[in-house]
């Protein structure tokens, strides 16, 4: 007896769930911040025994873990206790590819809300974060101590759950001393030095962010051999390194102020540097690419976008480096290796 395929989803389907797909991103966000995964380490338990301990009710709870197992992320068993399933893990705070940070950061009020000027941007080409907060992303952060901590916090859990992939794709050796421009708390930088010990590492970026490194360093062994500085790298950059990385940092910024922070890097490092450039990188044609959404991101929040291979090439020549390999990971982040010229 043959078994009949199962029908296509209409299309018409197809586009309300993606109509629909910000209040699953949302009900993950609200269980990243009452920290649900957290509480379900050791065992499961019902929306009733977790509520108390999360300061909210326990029948909405119940209703939002029953919408967040339906997709995979937590499970009910026919107790009506809630377990983590591997889709959950990732949502504890001491997961070792946490996201936790950056599901609170995606939700948060101040964040979100950006999102619904995103035909603004397209209209007239400029961040509609600047529409509704009256000044850049970056200076809004440097004046608003909680939602700074939302996006460092973010960046932090994001590059921990992208340093293993990096560091087991892309070979350091040769490298003596690697400074990372814009490294945030130092957990990628963190992860590269404790797995290759013969490396010193530089971290850099501003003050009041390399404040908060402290932990990851001593967390992972490497304390000893990083120096953590603080400064400005559109200023300059620390010098003497023989390779400079950066992870999401050059997608921040147009093609100018990316061109004053590679030509500073340039300017800094030994001579035949490496260029290390940890970015998602546009795939071509109608290939599916979480890129070409981060991109719309960058449209909204900031003056900038995501770039293909070639463009990443024609920006770093024109800051004196020729682009030699793209080395994909097992996330869905490349490293962009390229030397330095002259």
């Amino acid at each position: 007896m043959s078994q009949s395929m199962p029908e296509a989803i209409p299309p018409a389907a197809q586009l309300m769930e993606m109509v629909f797909s910000p209040v699953p991103a949302q009900a993950l966000s609200v269980a990243a911040k009452l920290g649900v995964a957290d509480l379900l380490k050791d065992q499961a338990k019902s929306a009733a025994e977790l509520a108390p301990a999360l300061g909210v009710e326990a029948r909405p709870l119940y209703r939002l873990l029953r919408a967040l197992a339906s997709t995979g992320v937590f499970a009910e068993d026919a107790s009506g206790r809630f377990h983590l399933t591997p889709l959950a893990e990732p949502l504890r705070s001491d997961a070792p590819d946490s996201v936790r940070g950056f599901a609170i950061y995606f939700g948060a009020d101040w964040h979100r809300r950006v999102y619904n000027e995103l035909g603004y941007s397209v209209q007239t080409g400029k961040p509609a974060f600047e529409k509704i907060y009256g000044k850049p992303f970056f200076e809004y952060l440097a004046e608003n101590p909680a939602p700074a901590e939302d996006f460092n916090n973010a960046m932090t859990s994001h590059s921990a759950s992208d340093s293993a992939a990096v560091v087991n794709a892309y070979d350091f050796t040769g490298i003596n001393k690697l400074v990372d421009v814009g490294g945030g708390h130092g957990a990628l930088l963190a992860a590269i030095l404790a797995n290759n010990p013969h490396i010193h590492g530089v971290l850099f970026d501003a003050p009041h962010v390399v404040a908060g490194a402290n932990d990851a360093l001593v967390a992972h062994g490497v304390s000893g051999r990083c120096d953590a500085l603080g400064g400005d790298f559109f200023a300059s950059v620390p010098a003497g390194g023989d390779a400079y990385i950066m992870r999401h940092i050059v997608h921040d910024w147009a093609d100018e102020p990316a061109l004053t922070i590679l030509r500073n890097c340039h300017q800094a490092m030994t001579k035949n540097g490496r260029l290390l450039v940890v970015e998602i990188v546009i795939s071509e044609g109608n290939a599916p690419s979480l890129g070409k959404f981060l991109d719309l991101a960058m449209l909204v929040l900031v003056n900038s976008f995501e770039r293909t291979a070639a463009e990443y090439s024609a920006l770093f020549a024109q800051a004196g480096f020729k682009l030699t390999r793209i080395v994909p990971t097992a996330s869905s982040y490349s490293v962009i290796e390229a030397v330095r010229l002259g």
